[in-house]
This record gives structure tokens, C-alpha cells and sequence, in this order.
């Protein structure tokens, strides 16, 4: 790891600056999944151990640089100080006057939330006058958003231009280092699982990991496109019509070591309450669409699960939100729950099912970043890391 870490800087009594991801979902009004809050924790912990002030800023929602009352950080400031036992002083700008008075007062040890980055026109467009103003707030900056890592706004990198030291934070330390060690030097077999609804969101993750592993799955609304590559009908199934000739330059390229579904469940229309039945990959009628791999496919996949000594996940097998097409998806995480293997979950709508499921504690690591551990996995650098200061 070339870059500081959180222990490579002092920290007493001084302002450091710290991006978090509270981007968490809501509910009436309420934090109705507290674990990017939990998951920050152990860096302001830290940072208040060590006597330093301590200044959070967040994005939450898409409020399109205005200010939007909905998407105020005030019900996330009250969990935090729930979570850290302690006042968090919560400031309704982001820059400007009010956040310097709040920050020209605090003591060591003190917590300060600013108002939610994005509703600053300035932050996604990394606007080098937001930044600066962020910047001087802080004497050090953290950052320990790795859900926003492959971003450059003005937050996640436009804002170490202007501050001295620039460190990661625990958060990111973890996933960068568990991961790395998943992608560069895995225990074999190594089995990736790619699903999720469009082949075309994953054409450079799925060209990366064939290079790197033993055997990718493919699974989810993308397998379509592979059913159709191999010149079956589909129905009325999700199918990129335009990336049916990769697909089948990718099953020629990777030979047997892609394992794509043998059967699906098939419904007559796209909802919870559908008719549905399990078809052979060939057996598709006109009319049905594919919502989830069938039973062989399930026992297939377990079958090469088994082997595996590091696994990596990123995307569903099916549209798991429905019960009735939920199968596929349990219950590849009910194998990895059961491997003696190192699994990771590469955050998104994997994490989600993972969680719903109730087997996260079964699995090694459950990244906090869809998008960010996708772009990992590309071998693709993360905006918001380069940025940081080298060791």
C-alpha cells in the first residue's frame, strides 16, 4: 500500500477532516440501515481517542447541487451521536460561515457533521473553489468513503490539493487490503460469480476476472445475453441485442472455464405473482422471460463452489427483490456461507441479498462500495485513492 494510512499522521489537536459514507437508505424520515454509520465508526473512534477534532462530511441522495430538505443529514447526525455516546454538532451548510464558526470552537475530541456535500453544484463537478473552501476547515484530511472512491468530486479528491496531509481511513485500509490480496494473489481455485441484470455494466470486470480466476459464473438478468450468444431463443427475457457477438467471443476466449446457466425459472410477466416454471436454456417459449437460474444450474454452480478457496461476488442470480425468483440467489450464498474459503461480496445488490438473508456474518468481507469494488475488480485505479498523499 503506497499510500498514508490513518497511523502514518499525528492527529492530536488537530481539525481533521474526514469523508464518510452515510449515504444510507431512509425510511419516513429515519436511518433505516445503520450499517455505513456502524462501518465508519472505528476511524472517528480513533480520531477522538487521539484528541483530535474531528469534522464529517457526506453526500446522501441526489439532490442535484440544491438544497433539498429531504436530504438533510440531520436524522444520520442523531444515530451517530446515539452510536458514538457523545454530542455531534450538525451544521446546516456545508462551507461558509456557520461550519468555521463550529469548527473555531471545538475541543479535541469534538464531532462536527456538515450539511450533506452535494448540495454544493460544486462537488460532482470537483470544483477547485469548493474544494479549497472544504480544505480550509481541516489542518489533515481522511477519507474513509470507499463507496464514493471511484468518483473525483470535490470531497473525494479535488479537496487533497489543498491539504497538507492526506491520508485513508480504516474503512478503506480494510477493503483495499482484502480485496487486493483476493484479486492479486488468491488461494486457488478462484471463482468469480458475475450477475446482476446488464452485460454491459460488467464487460471490463468480467475480461478482468477471466485472466485472474479458475472458473467465472455467470448468473442474473446479464446470462440472457449468453443463452441468446449460443443461439437460443429467449423469449421475452432482458437481452442486450447488441452484445450478443461479445458474449460469444467471450464463451470462445474463455472455453470451459465460463460456466454459464443450463436451466432458468421462466414467468409470464415481470411481477411477484407471476406464473413460473423451470425451462432448460433451449426451452424458452415467446411470451415467458427468464427471472432466475433453475435447480441444475444451482446444483452446477454449487458443484464449483465447492472446490473454491477465494470468491468473489458481484451481482444477483436473479431478481431476488421477488421471492418467487429469489432461489437462485440464496442460495449461492447459502454456499458460500458454508465454504471454508476467503468470500467477498462486492457490495450492491449482492451485499443486499447477502444481508437479507441474514448470512453477512458467514462471509469474510462485504464491501461498503458497489460501484468503487467493481472498478477495483476492472484493475481500474480509484480516483479518491490516487489522490491521497504517498507514504
Amino acid at each position: 500500500m503506497a499510500k498514508k494510512t490513518l497511523k502514518d499522521v499525528n492527529v492530536k489537536g488537530k481539525r481533521v477532516l474526514v469523508r464518510v459514507d452515510f449515504n444510507v437508505p431512509m425510511n419516513d424520515g429515519q436511518v433505516a440501515d445503520d450499517t455505513r454509520i456502524e462501518a465508519a465508526l472505528p476511524t472517528i473512534n480513533y480520531l477522538i481517542d487521539e484528541g483530535a477534532k474531528v469534522i464529517l462530511m457526506a453526500h446522501f441522495g441526489r439532490p442535484k447541487g440544491e438544497v433539498k430538505e429531504e436530504y438533510r443529514l440531520d436524522p444520520v447526525a442523531k444515530v451517530l451521536a446515539d452510536k458514538l455516546g457523545k454530542t455531534v454538532i450538525k451544521t446546516d451548510t456545508t462551507v461558509g460561515e456557520e461550519p468555521k464558526e463550529a469548527v473555531a470552537k471545538m475541543e479535541a475530541g469534538d464531532v462536527v457533521l456538515l450539511e450533506n456535500t452535494r448540495f454544493n453544484p460544486g462537488e460532482k463537478k470537483n470544483d477547485p473553489e469548493f474544494a479549497k473552501q472544504l480544505a480550509e476547515l481541516a489542518d489533515v484530511y481522511v477519507n474513509d468513503a470507499f463507496g464514493a472512491t471511484h468518483r473525483a468530486h470535490a470531497s473525494t479528491a479535488g479537496v487533497t490539493e489543498y491539504v497538507e496531509e492526506s491520508v485513508m481511513g480504516f474503512l478503506i485500509q480494510n477493503e483495499l487490503e482484502t480485496m487486493g490480496k483476493a484479486v492479486k494473489n488468491p488461494d486457488r481455485p478462484f471463482v468469480a460469480i458475475i450477475g446482476g441484470a446488464k452485460v454491459s455494466d460488467k464487460i471490463a470486470v468480467i475480461e478482468s476476472l477471466l485472466e485472474k480466476a479458475d472458473s467465472l459464473i455467470i448468473g442474473g438478468g446479464m446470462a440472457n445475453t449468453f443463452i441468446a450468444a449460443q443461439g437460443f431463443e429467449t423469449g421475452d427475457s432482458l437481452v442486450e441485442t447488441d452484445k450478443i457477438e461479445l458474449a460469444k467471443e467471450l464463451i470462445e476466449k474463455a472455453g470451459d472455464k465460463i460456466i454459464l446457466p443450463t436451466d432458468v425459472v421462466v414467468a409470464d410477466e415481470f411481477a411477484a405473482d407471476a406464473n413460473n416454471k423451470v425451462v432448460a436454456v433451449d426451452g424458452i417459449e415467446a411470451g415467458w422471460q427468464a427471472l432466475d437460474i433453475g435447480p441444475d444450474t444451482i446444483a452446477k454452480f454449487e458443484e464449483v463452489l465447492k472446490a473454491a478457496k477465494t470468491v468473489v461476488w458481484n451481482g444477483p442470480m436473479g431478481v431476488f427483490e421477488m421471492d418467487a425468483f429469489a432461489q437462485g440467489t440464496n442460495k449461492v450464498a447459502e454456499v458460500l456461507a458454508g465454504l471454508d474459503a476467503m468470500t467477498i461480496i462486492g457490495g450492491g445488490d449482492s451485499a443486499a441479498a447477502v444481508n437479507k438473508a441474514g448470512l453477512d456474518d458467514k462471509m469474510t468481507h462485504i464491501s461498503t462500495g458497489g460501484g468503487a469494488s467493481l472498478q477495483f475488480f476492472e484493475g481500474k485505479p480509484l480516483p479518491a485513492v490516487e489522490a491521497l498523499s504517498d507514504k
